[in-house]
């Protein structure tokens, strides 16, 4: 199947003042590029002072570059940072291959994932600002390869229109996102009217958020139908934000979400055209931090993440830092920045190691606060008794002729809310 994908060679920089070690970043690029259904053939890394800005790399190299990719029947040429118009014309010319830098291949990858309508339209969006300044570079090699990593979202057609139809239509789109963005307005506040605590799932793409999810439903009544999400061992395998319900030891009624996939360097445009959809973290009470154990980037998962989650203004919320896919690693070999983190669990999501931990954690962590009461139902308002028994885990119910009797815990809103009925 391999000899199918389309061959790729990535390329990357290393500056004086680069933080991310340069083969870390060029193993994820790899990774990033086996998401676009390509194959990486061999690697490029470019010791440099400072960026060439004409060619990115310098002169020399990039002939070097197409010396290998005629060498390789290499058709893609990946760079692993963000470039100029005028550096993919360049480099375009020079190398007679299709040239795609890190942020196209991301927006590429997830042209290819999105499945909701917004998230469809952020993508397309993140894609014509991306490709607006960018058009002259674009026009040969998309004129000439037919297709392939970096070419999907808007078409040719799209591209060789005029920057104004252009603007045009990033104007239409946003303005679809909009009435999207109204739509989810009235689910959130529906959501926040249920008085459900939210628990949303952040961190690296591929960290395991999806998997553990589908496990964390498991904890619900066994009547109540789960519907579990899409689960693969591959970077940004699930785009579109999932909401899921499950219960709380003590039979409280969540809400969990899921969340887009974090990688570093990832394009603030993207984190731009997702705003809406993470804008949904705001709304949590609670966030989960999920990241792989088994990495050997650590802090860069945990680094990223929480620079995004700053750029959210989102830190004064709880959250519990889950150490996940503890079944590949020795905990006393587990080396951390320990000030990135505040409440933590090790778990295995995949092997259910530690979940049931983790679920107690949720519960004290939650900022709601429970008080065990016993409320009398009029019979003339038996869609209460409904609403409370579809939301907590009623502990004792009664049949007396002014109504029914529920006994449990209710949380703080609804206790304030609903408190003339308290016996």
């Amino acid at each position: 199947m391999e000899s199918n994908l389309e061959k790729v060679l990535i390329v990357g920089i290393e500056l004086p003042d680069d933080i991310i070690d340069i083969e870390t970043s060029m193993d994820e690029l790899q990774e990033l590029v086996k998401a676009a259904e390509g194959v990486v053939v061999s690697r490029v890394i470019q010791k440099r002072e400072k960026i060439n800005s004409a060619y990115f790399i310098g002169k020399g190299k990039a002939f070097e570059i197409k010396n290998y990719c005629d060498e390789l029947d290499i058709a893609t040429v990946v760079f692993n940072d963000e470039l100029t118009g005028a550096q993919i014309r360049n480099l375009e010319t020079t190398i007679n291959r299709k040239i795609v830098d890190r942020t196209n291949l991301i927006l590429d990858i997830f042209a290819s994932r999105a499945r909701s309508n917004e998230g469809k339209l952020q993508v397309k969006l993140a894609q014509l600002k991306y490709r607006l300044p960018r058009l002259i570079g674009f026009r040969d090699y998309l004129s000439r390869t037919g297709g392939g990593i970096g070419t999907r979202g808007p078409g040719e057609q799209k591209l060789e229109t005029d920057r104004r139809h252009i603007l045009r239509e990033i104007d239409n789109i946003e303005e679809q996102l909009k009435e999207v963005e109204k739509n989810r307005s009235v689910k959130r506040k529906k959501r926040e009217d249920s008085s459900l605590p939210i628990v949303s799932l952040v961190g690296y793409t591929n960290a395991g958020k999806s998997t553990l999810l589908n496990k964390l439903i498991e904890f619900k009544d066994e009547k109540e139908e789960k519907k579990y999400v899409y689960v693969e061992d591959m970077l940004f395998a699930t785009l579109d934000t999932s909401l899921r319900r499950s219960r709380l030891p003590n039979g409280q009624a969540f809400l969990i979400s899921d969340t887009v996939g974090f990688v570093s360097k990832l394009p603030t445009r993207l984190i731009e055209a997702f705003k809406g959809t993470l804008e949904e973290v705001n709304y949590s009470d609670l966030l989960i931090h999920v990241v792989d154990a088994s990495s050997k980037d650590l802090d860069i998962q945990l680094n990223t993440t929480m620079e995004i989650l700053k750029d959210l203004e989102v830190l004064d919320k709880p959250i519990i830092t889950v150490f996940n896919k503890m079944d590949k690693v020795d905990i006393s070999n587990l080396i951390y920045d320990n000030k990135l983190v505040d409440n933590k669990i090790f778990v295995s999501a995949r092997y259910d190691i530690g979940l049931d931990k983790l679920m107690k954690l949720i519960e004290e962590l939650l900022p709601q606060k429970y008080k065990e009461v016993t409320l009398k139902i009029p019979f003339d308002e038996q869609g209460l008794v409904n609403y409370f028994m579809n939301n907590y885990e009623v502990k004792n119910i009664d049949y007396v002729e002014e109504g029914t009797l529920l006994e449990f815990a209710i949380n703080q809103i609804d206790y304030e809310k609903y408190k003339t009925y308290m016996v």
